[in-house]
């Protein structure tokens, strides 16, 4: 019959297809089978299963079970001592290249490499599982770009919650932009007590630490690649910088400081220190989690309300009025009386329709 050739049942008869397993056990019951209902599994006449009954040539009768049984385990056999003989060749070779010499493995190679390259998102989301079980204590984390979206926050939430489940404490640093997407305020309200979280102006590249004893950071660009760190001194250093920034980091249920200068929220004040610092608008966008429309939008506010006409102007206003230094550290802003005046000129006034808002930005500004 067409269409049931024996690409159609690629088994052994260890495990017959269910047809076969049918038309098998009929021969064994019965003594024998039409050759017609043997025609739809040609597998039955290639294992030997069935053979012609040579008093009719129209019927096939079973080969008995125990010779079937017999004859897997002597295949079985084989298949073993084929596989010991390659197990003893690959053996006998790499001693003879182990024997070439060279420098012997350092004991934190013996033991599990410190430090090992995690290729796609199925060996990284293992490994993450794998330390996420083994973990006790303790997970610091570092998430930088701007508002997490549900999807990169569900991702992780299986761990997060079975963390939670064991008394877990984890502590998570986020750009100030992260403060306004409401899937990252669902998820702590989630979490409860377990989760501490904290914002900067912009933070280090994503880091995950468990239990101070394992890291990982990503290893590309893309975030198809990730390191798997375990050496103590790198572990040590990263728990150092994760410290530090926690300090400088504001507790997400704390308001942002003011800027103390009338019309200039505290993200054109962090955009104005990196443009001080010379960056460009695509740099400034990626440091602070926000698109460079954004960015350049409040660049623009800044100019209006700083009243500079060109960038450079700008950069020399920025200074002026300590927008350049470290939030707390600016002084009187252009246009309040006493504040410093513009080059070649009296004091600029602020720029209409630029009223003071203190804090931060719009709420929907990303």
């Amino acid at each position: 019959m067409a269409g049931h050739g024996a690409q159609d049942h690629p088994h052994g008869a260890d495990r017959l297809c269910e047809a076969g397993d049918r038309v098998y056990s009929r021969a064994v019951r019965r003594g024998r089978v039409p050759r017609r209902d043997a025609e739809p599994v040609p597998c039955l006449l290639e294992l030997a299963l069935l053979h012609p009954d040579p008093d009719d040539m129209d019927w096939l009768v079973p080969t008995s079970p125990q010779e079937v049984m017999t004859r897997l385990l002597h295949g079985l056999y084989d298949e073993v001592s084929a596989s010991r003989r390659r197990m003893g060749s690959a053996v006998a070779a790499f001693e003879w290249y182990a024997g070439l010499g060279g420098p012997a493995p350092s004991a934190a190679v013996a033991e599990g490499a410190a430090i090992r390259v995690l290729d796609g998102d199925a060996r990284i989301q293992a490994a993450l599982d794998q330390a996420t079980e083994a973990c006790t204590t303790e997970v610091l984390t570092v998430q930088p770009g701007g508002i997490r979206r549900e999807h990169e926050l569900s991702e992780g939430l299986h761990r997060a919650l079975a963390l939670r489940g064991r008394g877990v404490r984890m502590r998570d640093l986020y750009t100030h932009v992260a403060r306004h997407g409401q899937g990252l305020l669902n998820y702590l309200e989630l979490m409860g007590e377990a989760v501490e979280a904290r914002t900067l102006d912009e933070v280090i590249d994503r880091l995950i630490l468990f239990d101070r004893t394992v890291a990982f950071i990503p290893a590309n660009t893309d975030r198809t690649m990730a390191l798997e760190l375990r050496h103590p001194a790198l572990i040590a250093y990263l728990v150092t910088v994760f410290e530090r920034l926690w300090r400088l980091a504001i507790p997400l249920t704390a308001p942002l400081p003011d800027t103390r200068i009338e019309g200039i929220s505290h993200r054109e004040q962090s955009i104005a220190a990196l443009l001080a610092e010379g960056h460009q608008d695509a740099v400034i966008a990626e440091r602070l989690g926000i698109s460079v429309r954004t960015c350049r939008a409040h660049i623009a506010r800044l100019s209006e309300t700083l009243g500079a006409a060109s960038r450079t102007q700008l950069g020399v206003r920025i200074a002026q009025v300590g927008l350049d230094g470290p939030l707390g550290e600016t002084t009187t802003p252009v246009g309040v009386p006493g504040g410093p005046s513009a080059p070649g000129g009296p004091s600029a006034p602020a720029a209409p329709g630029a009223p003071g808002v203190p804090g931060q930005g719009s709420p929907t500004a990303r």
